[in-house]
This record gives C-alpha cells, sequence and structure tokens, in this order.
C-alpha cells in the first residue's frame, strides 16, 4: 500500500504543474537605500557599515554623537513609524509644534531596547535587532539585498458592498481589524481600507470575515479548492487510500522530514489564509484528514482567531457524527502525531467551487449532511461562528424596519406589501449590525446552524402586525405600535393639544394635509409656529 501510496501522491502533485490560478495585480515597491538605525550609541557604531549603495542615517534615542555620520537627536521627544519599505516615515515631536520633524527613508533598523513596532507581522523594509553580531550581520545582508524595485502580488479583494463592518454610523463587525497581524486594515466608519503595500498575504482577514467582503485574491478560495479537489481525485485515480491534506506555509515546506506517503502537502502563503469553507471542502472532496500545520510562530490574534474557527467547523463535523480528530491545527514539534481517527468513506464531491465564501462553505456542509452518519438537524454554535438566527421581541418592535436597511447579507427583509420582517436564515452573518441599529433593542440574535438546506433558505416571519388603516380614507399606511408611539412621545407638543390635531396622527400622508388646511387652527398654529423659530 505504501508503494501504491507513493506512486498516487507524485501523479497527484504533478497534475497540479498545469493547473492555472486566477492572476491578480502586482504592487511594486522602489528602495534608494535609505536607511534610517534607530537606537543609542551601538547604532552610532553600526551605521557606518553600510556602505554604498545604502545611505545610513542615525536617529539617536541616547548616547554621545559620533562624528561623521548624519545624526538626528530624538531629545526626549515622542517617535513614531509609519509606512513601508521604500516609503518610511519617522516623526519627532509633535504635528505643527515647532520642535516637530520628520525624516522619510526606505527603509528602518531600529535597535531600541523594545522594538518600535510591535505588530507581529511588521512592514517590509523594517528590521529589529539585538545588538549581537550574528544578528545585525544578517540585518546587514537583508538590507543591501533590498536596494531596487521590487515587485509582489496584491493578496486581497474587497467589496464593500457586502462589509458588515459598518452601517449608518454604527460599527459592528471588527474581525478582520483585531485579526491583522500587519495591522494593514482601518476603519473608515462605513467600511474598511486595507493598505496593500503594509498587507503581507497573512489571509487571517479573509478566514475571520464573515461575509467574504474581504477575499484572498492569490490564489482565490475557490481556485484554492478546486487545486485541492483535482490533487484528491488524481490521488484516488491512481491508487492511493487514506489521504491526509495537510496545510503548510510554502517558505517551511523544506523544514518538513520526510513523510508518510499518504501525506499530500498544499502549500499556502500562510497557514491562516484559508478557513473553514477550504477546510471542510477539503474533507467533502475526500480527504480523511485536515491538518493545519503550524511551523513557527504566529501572532496571538491569529491563533485565537484560527482556533475559533476550527472550533465552528469541529462543532459542525461533531454534530454530523464525524469525528473531531478529522480537522485540527498541530506544531511542527508535535507532528506527525499518528492518529488512528478520521473520516469514513463516503462519497467525494464533485460541486464547483465558483461561488463566494459563505456559498462554498454551505456546498461542503450540505454535501457533508447527505452523507453523514449521524446528523442532527440543527445545532447550537460557540459565539463567534458566523451562521445563525434572529429573532425578534414582538412587544419592543415597531416594525421602523432599521434592521432590515442595516442587514449586510440581506438576512433580514420587509413584508411584501405587509408589515413584517422577515428573515433568511442561510444570509445571517451574525455580525450584529442589526442588534447596534435597532432603536427599541427588540432584536437578538444566537449563533446556530440549520443543516436542512431549504428550510436554512427559506424565507420566514420573525414578527409581522396587522397595518394601521387611515381613520379618514381607510389606506392602510402604518402599523399600530408606531401610530401608539408617536401620540405618546407628542402628547405634550404644543401643536397637539386639541382633539383633531391629534386624530390627523392617526391620518394617512395626504388626508392629513387636507384636513390641516381645513382646520383653522391649525393654519394659525402654523403660522405662529414658523414666527416662534
Amino acid at each position: 500500500m505504501n508503494d501504491n501510496n507513493l506512486a498516487a501522491r507524485e501523479a497527484a502533485q504533478n497534475a497540479l504543474n498545469n493547473f492555472k490560478v486566477t492572476p491578480t495585480s502586482l504592487l511594486q515597491y522602489q528602495s534608494r537605500g535609505r536607511v534610517a538605525v534607530i537606537g543609542s550609541d551601538e547604532a552610532a557604531e553600526f551605521a557606518p557599515r553600510l556602505s554604498a549603495p545604502l545611505q545610513a542615517q542615525v536617529v539617536m534615542i541616547s548616547g554621545v554623537d559620533e562624528p561623521g555620520v548624519p545624526l538626528l537627536a530624538v531629545g526626549g521627544r515622542e517617535l513614531s513609524i509609519s509606512g513601508h519599505l521604500g516609503n518610511f516615515v519617522i516623526a519627532l515631536g509633535d504635528s505643527g509644534k515647532p520642535n516637530f520633524e520628520q525624516l522619510r527613508v526606505d527603509m528602518v533598523i531600529d535597535m531600541s531596547h523594545e522594538p518600535l513596532l510591535k505588530m507581529p507581522m511588521p512592514p517590509l523594509g523594517y528590521f529589529a535587532t539585538d545588538t549581537e553580531e550574528s544578528s545585525l550581520s544578517r540585518v546587514l545582508l537583508e538590507v543591501q539585498a533590498l536596494v531596487g524595485t521590487f515587485e509582489k502580488p496584491r493578496f486581497f479583494n474587497y467589496d464593500a458592498a457586502i462589509c458588515a463592518h459598518g452601517r449608518s454610523g454604527n460599527i459592528a463587525c471588527t474581525r478582520c481589524i483585531d485579526a491583522c497581524p500587519a495591522e494593514a486594515i482601518t476603519s473608515l466608519r462605513e467600511k474598511i481600507e486595507v493598505d496593500p503595500f503594509l498587507c503581507q498575504g497573512g489571509g487571517v482577514c479573509s478566514t475571520a470575515c464573515p461575509s467574504g467582503a474581504i477575499s484572498y485574491s492569490y490564489p482565490q478560495a475557490g481556485d484554492q479548492l478546486e487545486k485541492i479537489k483535482l490533487l484528491l481525485k488524481t490521488y484516488r485515480q491512481h491508487g492511493g487510500q487514506h489521504p491526509v491534506l495537510v496545510f503548510v506555509a510554502e517558505d517551511d515546506i523544506s523544514l518538513l522530514d520526510k513523510l508518510a506517503a499518504n501525506y499530500l502537502l498544499v502549500g499556502v502563503e500562510e497557514l491562516a489564509s484559508v478557513g473553514i469553507e477550504v477546510w471542510l471542502g477539503a474533507l467533502a472532496y475526500g480527504a480523511e484528514r485536515v491538518e493545519l500545520l503550524q511551523t513557527g510562530v504566529i501572532g496571538d490574534a491569529v491563533i485565537a482567531l484560527l482556533d475559533q474557527q476550527l472550533l465552528t467547523a469541529v462543532e459542525i463535523l461533531q454534530a454530523l457524527g464525524y469525528p473531531a480528530e478529522a480537522l485540527r491545527r498541530v506544531a511542527l514539534q508535535n507532528w506527525p502525531e499518528p492518529l488512528q481517527t478520521g473520516m469514513p468513506a463516503i462519497k467525494p464531491a464533485t460541486y464547483a467551487a465558483m461561488g463566494g465564501k459563505r456559498q462554498n462553505a454551505f456546498a461542503a456542509i450540505d454535501h457533508l449532511f447527505e452523507h453523514a452518519p449521524a446528523a442532527k438537524p440543527m445545532i447550537n454554535l460557540s459565539v463567534g461562528a458566523p451562521f445563525g438566527m434572529a429573532q425578534v421581541e414582538a412587544s419592543r418592535c415597531t416594525l421602523c424596519l432599521s434592521c432590515v436597511s442595516a442587514c449586510p447579507g440581506k438576512a433580514l427583509m420587509q413584508g411584501e406589501g405587509v408589515p413584517q420582517v422577515r428573515f433568511i436564515e442561510a444570509n445571517c452573518l451574525q455580525c450584529g449590525m442589526c442588534t447596534r441599529t435597532c432603536p427599541e433593542d427588540a432584536i437578538s440574535i444566537s449563533p446556530r446552524i440549520v443543516f436542512d438546506r431549504r428550510q436554512r433558505q427559506q424565507p420566514r416571519v420573525l414578527f409581522e402586525e396587522a397595518p394601521f388603516e387611515c381613520i379618514s380614507c381607510g389606506k392602510p399606511f402604518a402599523t399600530r405600535a408606531v401610530i401608539d408611539r408617536m401620540l405618546q412621545k407628542l402628547a405634550g407638543h404644543w401643536m397637539f393639544q386639541d382633539e383633531r390635531s391629534r386624530s390627523r396622527l392617526q391620518m394617512c400622508e395626504d388626508c392629513r394635509v387636507i384636513d390641516a388646511i381645513q382646520d383653522e387652527n391649525a393654519m394659525k398654529s402654523g403660522f405662529e409656529g414658523v414666527t416662534r423659530q
């Protein structure tokens, strides 16, 4: 069997040689070799080693001036760094103050006691180093190699139309911002903005995003799934058995020792760049197990997000009767750890990964549900899952439909000609935008998944109320709750102190105007109201 698996794996890997992924645009960095060395006496001593084409300038935090080295003294001012390779800005002091200075450089060597940039994935061109000779020699080689023009892929696509970050001044989803190890994503209130020059392809933003508004572009999730499908299909066609799909960072594949014959490697830019739709898709396409092999240090925020997504995926697998061990994250020092438990033999899926993130995730879940050994109809999921339901408290809801207009996933809808709030569970992102928007605190959400596709996609009524009819013409124009609330709020208003004026609040717009024109007191009050302004 081992020989069969080896031959099948070789055939499967060869099949990927002709696989074409959707191209992405390229970004260009230009570096002329201007280097800021930040530190104390050690920085001034190191700077002269940066010979042409490098041009060094020391930003002296403390210490004695070194003759012959261009030097900018911090002098107790606050120091900040922004930018990236070819376009770093070092600011000293407060903008607008007399002592404010800026320095523009292509690269930064930070020899501070504590790195000034603390994000897990700092910008290209920034090097934090200690003063050991081995570290300094390594940095010297790296900066020498970063003079010239360089290109890298644009790693992300962003669709603001389906982003759950902000609506009408309310902020809901910040998962991508919280998880980004490069701090490349910022809020613009109604949407997010990604700095493509800071983005280094970590991909955790696409894994975190519940709607697919931000997606990995090289390769795209659909290409990744089609690649996995081809890999597993070819492996089976050549007699391979018990395939274990291993996701690993491309740069770390060389660290792996000899693999078991049934282990199929899928190299990715970063481990967190693939998410639940890819993991479950791989199992649906016929992988016996999926392993996320962690070969290096990953930021705490990335690990937390990755493990939360893994928890959701494992909860779904267990609810369908599949073993939790079929999907796991494992550190290199503990790998390979032999496991006896994996997916039972099921018919491999053949669906084309042509949809968005959620469509691909549901395609995998539907296939696993169809072949599940012991499926439950529905399960509650842990907080943070991107699937779930919404509920409306009837005693609070006025059917103002604020939640409908705010919902980024189009899970909430108004009734067709009747006062209703309807809901499609398949579209619910669990972003919380509806709960933040509702002025009456009448709506709540909870994570869960319904496995029956028809039930999940079928619109259902969360709340409805008989329409309120105009007391003059009988035309339906509002709901009883809205009218009652309006009467209550305007009870003390000077314009609505007599019975006729209060009755107008129960009329449709046309009848209200007609009645006001015919009411001498209303016309007089309206004129007096203008003069009071």
